[in-house]
């Protein structure tokens, strides 16, 4: 599953701040060489929940987001072998 983000500061530590849509707070993540604030990023994760009735899928990716299933840019379904 991917979500774009937006760059808002690269952080003393390496790690860049990330405004990803439909997330009401920033991420942090550890981005990819040189990043600039502003730059659009790719933000790759696995689903851990889909709340259907509201429209909202969390995933984690480095830690547990939130967004709007309208947001995720590209997914891929898991095929589970049937036991």
């Amino acid at each position: 599953m991917i979500v774009n983000g937006t760059v808002l500061k690269v952080l003393g530590s390496g790690r860049a701040r990330v405004r990803i849509p439909t997330h009401n707070f920033p991420f942090a993540i550890e981005p990819p060489a040189g990043v600039q604030p502003g730059d659009q990023i790719a933000i790759v994760g696995h689903v851990t929940d889909v709340d259907q009735g509201k429209g909202r899928v969390t995933f984690k990716a480095g830690g547990l987001v939130t967004v709007d299933i309208a947001s995720l840019t590209a997914w891929k379904p898991t095929h589970r072998d049937p036991r």
